[in-house]
Parts: structure tokens; sequence; C-alpha cells
């Protein structure tokens, strides 16, 4: 997940509004099936997702990750491919007693470079290069948890494939935290054969184990870059008038970019966020530089905010160079994750098989959250249902637990059924019931 700032799920257990035909609960004989084959494929999960928590790999190069992934699928008798989307992404297909519904299920694979301080018995050790720096690399964002459940949901849904209509397709993707992997899978056809209908996806998240949290709509926010480069005159810095100072100009325009969410967005049609994450300029104090640079990024809900925002950065950034005898070069990188959005009107029946499986108390809604994640690309596709899975340990504040992204996040692993479970519950209910055909635009 590719994060400026962490939300908590929703305090309140409120259930969540239907908005669309709603399904019966799954049946019994099926329900009792799938309880038991969680908790048989429960030890399994949690050794696996130990496994992957003690050998990290960062995006993109998710090697040993994904053979450990396409070994257990491979066994399971699944149709498996490797390397999608030139890669270490896995796809995998699960065909049903008769033909059907077809769906997908996707989990994301790759680490971050951070280095761990959780202390645990299967904390990483390992390190790596990145940005010319040696650096830990670590699943601080949980995504050895969001594979190990998949994994796990396959061994369950293999099992039990006699009684289910249909085929259910196993997305493991690379390089969510980089460059956008599921693109690359979607264009390497990973929805295409057989053809996806709908897709589910979790991601674990500040929240009480046990629970899920979801909400209609937007639920987290596009993902866009920018680039700001004040060129002026480099001079002594005792003579600072013989100079036009890039930092002093970047620092006003610093200042100015914090007012573009307080009074160019509309904030009532969803909320924004401007953030600048490097600001560098000169290499000795005693120098006044030729050019400053300052980069960052900024999260939006609609296309308007998008544009808004990306219009006042330029606009700042080139008028306050301008003022000051600089100039400004400015790049916007608007080609990042749009928002993910679930749509309204497939969320009342997704959310209706949550609760049957898991208990109305246990489905919060979630509030709009401003990471970004590439599971937007897949929800362009076709309809289907993002959720977050807590893993706070009852007990302890969500809020104030180490978060997504912290040397320190910990995954409570009794949420690791919760999510089994979920996935595909889910799953069945598509195939068992059908699903609608939706219209979905991007």
């Amino acid at each position: 997940m590719r994060l400026h700032l962490l939300l908590p799920l929703a305090a309140s257990a409120a259930l969540l509004h239907a908005q669309a035909p709603l399904t019966p609960p799954l049946p019994p004989a099926i329900a009792r099936d799938l309880t038991a084959r969680v908790a048989a494929v429960t030890p399994k999960v949690v050794a696996w997702r130990r496994d992957l928590h003690a050998h990290p790999e960062l995006s993109g190069v998710e090697q040993r990750t994904g053979a450990v992934v396409a070994a257990q699928l491979t066994a399971l008798g699944l149709e498996v491919r490797t390397n999608v989307g030139g890669a270490a992404g896995v796809v995998a297909v699960l065909r049903g007693g008769r033909p059907g519904p077809a769906v997908a299920l996707r989990a994301d694979m790759d680490a971050l470079p951070v280095t761990e301080q959780t202390g645990l018995p299967f904390a990483s050790t390992v390190t790596t290069q990145f940005n010319g720096q040696t650096v830990g690399v670590m699943h601080a964002c949980g995504h050895d948890a969001h594979t190990a459940i998949l994994m796990g949901v396959a061994e369950v849904l293999s099992g039990m494939k006699a009684q289910l209509p249909g085929t259910v397709t196993f997305l493991f993707q690379p390089d969510e935290e980089g460059n956008g992997g599921a693109q690359r899978m979607l264009d390497a056809g990973a929805f295409d054969a057989p053809n996806v209908e709908a897709v589910y996806g979790l991601h674990t998240w500040p929240g009480p184990t046990g629970t899920v949290a979801t909400r209609s709509g937007g639920m987290m926010a596009s993902i866009d870059g920018w680039r700001v480069v004040v060129h002026g005159r480099q001079a002594h810095g005792a003579q600072p008038w013989r100079s036009i100072d890039p930092i002093v100009i970047g620092a006003q325009i610093i200042n100015d970019l914090q007012t573009i969410v307080s009074r160019s967005v509309d904030l009532t049609a969803g909320p924004a966020v401007v953030t600048v994450g490097v600001f560098n300029g000169g290499v000795r104090e005693n120098i006044i530089p030729d050019s400053a640079i300052m980069y960052g990024t900024f999260r939006t809900f609609n296309p308007t905010a998008r544009a808004t925002v990306a219009r006042q950065i330029e606009r700042i950034a080139t008028s306050l160079a301008g003022a000051g005898g600089a100039t400004a070069a400015v790049t916007i990188t608007d080609d990042g994750y749009p928002p993910t959005v679930n749509d309204p009107r497939w969320f009342g029946r997704a959310t209706n098989v949550l609760r049957n499986a898991l208990g109305g108390a246990n489905v919060l809604e979630s509030a709009p959250a401003m990471p970004g994640e590439d599971f937007s690309l897949l929800l362009q596709r076709v309809p289907g249902l993002f959720i977050f899975l807590g893993v706070t340990p009852r007990g302890t504040d969500p809020a104030t637990a180490p978060a997504n992204h912290s040397p320190l996040f910990v995954v409570d692993e009794a949420a690791l059924p919760t999510g089994i479970t979920s996935l595909a519950s889910l799953a069945i209910d598509a195939l068992l019931n059908g699903v609608p055909k939706l219209t979905v635009t991007p």
C-alpha cells in the first residue's frame, strides 16, 4: 500500500446499509464445511505468514515469494502461471465442479525498505541496497499476511470445488508498493482466461482483530506525485544580494502549497492531502546554491480535486519563483493509482455476505483513507469489494498501535481466520448466486 496518512477503522460497529438486492446466507452444509476447513488450514497460514515475514522482498523482485506461492498452488492441482506481467506475479485458476461465474481474489506480495524493530522471533534480518543506501527489508504493511491468507483460501476452496460452480482466479501480485503491478498483470491477461466478472481483496489495517471495515464509493484516495526544481543564481553566503536564492523561494513555495487544500479544493466532495516529502538545496553552509528541489505526493478522491491540486501546484511554484527572479520547473506525475471505489450497486450484497459470515457487529464502516492502492485498477475493470482487515489485538487502541509502514507494525495472527473466511465467503456467494452485469466506468 502506498501511504501518506493512515486513518483508523471507524470506531462504531454500525451495520452498513444495503444498497442492492441481497442474497441469502450460504447453504448450511457449505457454511459448516467452510468453517471446518478454515480452522484446519489456519495453522498452515500462520506458518506461511511467518516464513514470508522472515524472508521479505522489495517491489519487483519477489522471486522467492512467488516461488513459494506457485509451489503450494501447484500442489493443490490448480492451473498455475508464473512471472505474469514480466515480474514475479502468480496467477492460478480453480475450476469448480460445473460451469458458472468467474471471480478473482487478489493478494499483494511485496515488502518495504524498513528496518524491523518488532523483536518477533521471526522478525526480518534482511538488508538490501535501496536508493544508494543499505536498508532493512520488512513486511511493514502486512502483505505477508495477505499472501498467506490467499494461499489458505486457495486450499479451502480447492477442497470444496466439487460443490461449487464456475472458476476462481487467484492473483498473487508483485510491486504494489512500487510501480503498479496490478496493471501489468491485467495487461498480461490475468482477468482474461477465464473472463473475470468480480474481484475481491483485503488489506491489514489498524482495527480490532476479528473485524473488517469497508465503505461504499470512494474508500481510498488516488496517488499522484509532484516535483519542483527552482533555478536561481549561486553566490557567496556572505553576499546574498548577488544571488537569487532558491532556498528562500522554495520555502515560500512550501508555505503556499499548504493553502491548496484549505482554499482551493471543495472538501465537501471528499478529502485531499498535499505533502512535501523532500526539500534539498545546497552543499555547504556559506554557498547559496543555484537550485533547490522539492517533491512530494497529493491524494484526492475525485477528478475535479485531482486536477485542481495539480494546477495549483504549478501555479504557486511558477508564480513565486518568477516573483523572486527565479524560474521553476514543475512535473506532475499524474500516472499514479486512481481512487479505490467500491461500486455502490454491488456494495450492499457483498457486505451482507460478510455480515452473514462474521456477524454484523464485526463488519464496520471505514472512514475514507488517504493511502492509495492499485487494487483500484482491478475495480475499474469489474465490480467487487475491497475491505480492511483489523489486525490490532482487542483491548489495544488502534489509533495508538504502530500502524502500516512502521518498523513496529505487528499483525495479530488471530485475525488470519477472519481474512480467510471473508474472501472465501465472498467468492462462494458470487459462484453460487451469480454476478450481475454492471457497467464499470473508469
